[in-house]
C-alpha cells in the first residue's frame, strides 16, 4: 500500500471541529441556519438516489460515521429509511443534529450518539451500511498519527460493518485508486459514484471521490 501523506491541519483535530460545531449550534439557536452540508448538497444527494436506485431496503440498518449536523440522515428518514444513526466526537454536532431532527420531525427514526468511531463506539449489532462524507479526511489530516488512524478507521469499519454491507464514502483528499488502496484488503469496490469534473493545464480530473464499497466476505 501507498503511504500517501497530507500536510497535517487543524481539520484533522477535535478541538477545530468542537469550535466549527459550538459556532453552528449557536447559529441555529439564534437564527435556524442548520449549517453547512459537507461537500455540498449535491454529494449528499449522489449518495441517497444510489441507495435509492439500488433499492436498498428501508428497513437497512444505517450509520452515518461523523454525522456533524445530521442532514443526511434526516433526508433518509423522509424517504422512509427508519434504523438510521449517527455518531461524533463533537457533542455540539449531535445536539445539533438532534435539534435539527426534531425540527423536521423525524427524531423518532434517528439515534443520535456522542462517540469516537475510532476508540469509544460500541454496537450491539452490525450495520448493513455504512457513511462516510469526510469523517476519513479527517482522519487523514490529524497531526499525530494519521496512518496509524486510517488503519484503526478500517477496522472499527470491519467490525461495524456487517458481512457483504456497503460502505459509502466521499472524499476530497484522495483519489480513486488511493481509496482502493485503503481499503481493497477487507473490501471490493462495486461503484463509482459520479462527480463534478475540473480541469487544469489540461488536465481533467475531479475535486471528489465517492466510492461504494463491499465488505469482503470474513473480513
Amino acid at each position: 500500500m501507498s503511504e500517501a501523506e497530507f500536510t497535517p491541519s487543524k481539520l484533522g483535530t477535535k478541538a477545530h471541529w468542537d469550535a466549527v460545531y459550538r459556532r453552528e449550534l449557536r447559529t441555529f439557536q439564534d437564527y435556524g441556519d442548520e449549517g453547512e452540508i459537507w461537500f455540498g448538497e449535491g454529494s449528499m444527494t449522489r449518495m441517497i438516489r444510489w441507495l435509492h436506485a439500488r433499492k436498498v431496503p428501508l428497513g437497512a440498518s444505517v450509520l452515518d460515521i461523523g454525522t456533524g449536523n445530521g442532514m443526511l440522515l434526516v433526508e433518509l428518514a423522509k424517504l422512509g429509511y427508519k434504523s438510521l444513526t449517527g455518531i461524533d466526537y463533537c457533542t455540539d454536532a449531535i445536539e445539533l443534529a438532534r435539534s435539527i431532527c426534531e425540527k423536521e420531525g423525524v427524531s423518532q427514526g434517528v439515534h443520535l450518539q456522542v462517540t469516537d468511531f475510532l476508540d469509544t463506539f460500541y454496537t450491539s449489532e452490525q450495520f448493513d451500511v455504512c457513511l462516510d462524507k469526510g469523517t476519513f479526511d479527517a482522519v487523514s489530516l490529524d497531526p499525530s498519527r494519521a496512518a496509524e488512524k486510517r488503519k484503526q478507521y478500517v477496522q472499527s469499519l470491519c467490525q461495524v460493518l456487517k458481512p457483504h454491507g456497503l460502505f459509502m464514502i466521499t472524499s476530497c483528499n484522495w483519489t480513486r485508486e488511493e481509496l482502493l488502496e485503503q481499503f481493497e484488503d477487507e473490501f471490493e469496490i462495486t461503484d463509482e459514484l459520479p462527480t463534478p469534473s475540473i480541469s487544469y493545464g489540461g488536465q481533467a480530473g475531479h475535486s471528489v471521490t465517492a466510492l461504494v464499497f463491499r465488505k469482503r466476505t470474513g473480513s
